[in-house]
């Protein structure tokens, strides 16, 4: 048993914000329906390398659990497929520019006339309301509209994105929860809703104390580097063999943090003893740290700073953290096997529920690999698919 089972899901997103929130539906089984465009499906299909049996590790990272429909809207059997599929949706989930599926005839008002209890989710990069409504967006657009670009970098180089695709996932994260708010409330109400989350509003609402510093002083924040505004030492220091992260966020752990490296009489030092007068003085305290910190390794810091109670942990690669023990023991990484690409390995599900956990299988599918399943579960004969499959209705890789 899982939390979702029974619920399902017509996906009409690509990319990236979308499939991410279809992706965590359906680890926690709901069942979803990819629908993907002729002649090549999701465009994400293509972007590589690398590729795995032909198929963009881009889009295998996100479309596990799901089956892909071949669908070509453009045609009038196309468009009443998927008509029959939104009948007996409880989701429908898109990420195309607010009036595109509109224009196709599929849009908020059109599904919610055909089927009131389906929850209706867009994603877009600016949302369905106000002046930037119809203007294209994508990641990188968003986390620098966000001000979050400006926040990231050193004082003396250029705004930096961050390293992974953080407005696609938040956004996709909060389209989740939002489905799930509005499948609870459809229990008591009996009917569905809009549910409309944009790339720019998930990336702002990131901001939390940046944004509290310009709301209450007027002034915007600057980029810091790995420092903290508000807290210090709380960043990034370099030892003998990379880096770590050292956080020292109260007055004990400051006493703690300088009896370990062997200067307890700066913890007294009133230029350091407070936070207020520590930021205030952060020109002489970081070079301080900086010389004990170099003279040691990334365990040895780890292993002083855990003595004391401190929280410290290296700045790892990729492929130091994918190989950690800890994350192989939380199963953040797991291996799935498909029939013709053969073995996968993808992350795991972050959220653990302890009576009805969800899971990692099938494997990310083939383009229109589910045709005849879908179809025939949707009660066409298997002539009739094979006709459509003839006359491009419905199309594949293959």
């Amino acid at each position: 048993m899982k939390p979702l089972d029974d619920l399902s899901v017509v996906d009409l997103s690509r990319i990236l914000s979308g499939p991410v929130c279809t992706m965590l539906l359906a680890d926690m089984g709901a069942e979803v329906i990819k629908i993907e465009p002729p002649p090549l499906g999701d465009d994400s299909r293509q972007w590589g390398p690398p590729f795995i049996g032909g198929i963009s590790t881009y889009f295998l990272s996100i479309n596990r659990n799901k089956r892909s429909l071949g669908l070509n809207l453009k045609t009038e059997e196309g468009r009443r497929i998927l008509w029959k599929l939104i009948e007996r949706a409880d989701v429908v989930i898109e990420n195309f520019r607010p009036g595109v599926l509109a224009k196709l005839g599929f849009g908020y008002e059109a599904v919610s006339k055909v089927n009131r209890r389906a929850v209706y989710c867009s994603i877009s990069g600016f949302g369905h309301t106000g002046p930037y409504r119809d203007r294209p967006g994508y990641d990188v657009i968003a986390q620098g509209e966000s001000g979050l670009m400006d926040l990231t970098g050193f004082p003396d180089g250029p705004p930096t994105k961050l390293g992974a695709s953080l407005a696609d996932i938040v956004a996709g994260l909060y389209a989740f929860q939002g489905i799930l708010l509005a499948l609870l409330a459809r229990h008591r109400t009996g009917t569905g809703q809009h549910v409309d989350v944009s790339l720019l509003d998930s990336m702002v609402s990131t901001l939390t104390y940046q944004a509290l510093i310009y709301l209450t002083t007027g002034r915007s924040p600057q980029r810091m580097g790995t420092r903290h505004p508000s807290i210090v030492p709380y960043e990034c220091f370099k030892a003998k063999d990379g880096f770590v992260n050292i956080a020292v966020t109260n007055q004990k752990q400051w006493v703690n943090f300088c009896g370990a490296l062997g200067f307890p009489e700066i913890a007294a030092d009133p230029r350091f003893e407070e936070m207020r007068s520590r930021l205030a003085h952060y020109d002489e305290l970081k070079p301080m740290i900086d010389r004990v910190v170099s003279t040691m390794t990334r365990a040895e810091v780890m292993a002083c700073m855990s003595e004391v109670g401190i929280p410290a942990g290296p700045i790892n690669t990729v492929g130091e953290v994918l190989e950690d023990p800890q994350i192989h023991a939380r199963e953040m990484v797991v291996e799935l096997t498909h029939p013709e690409y053969g073995p996968l390995r993808l992350l795991g599900i972050p959220i653990k529920l302890s009576d009805t956990p969800g899971s990692v299988e099938p494997a990310p599918p083939r383009f229109g690999e589910h045709n005849r399943e879908v179809l025939m579960k949707l009660g066409f004969e298997e002539a009739l698919v094979a006709q459509f499959g003839k006359s491009g209705v419905i199309a594949s890789g293959e």
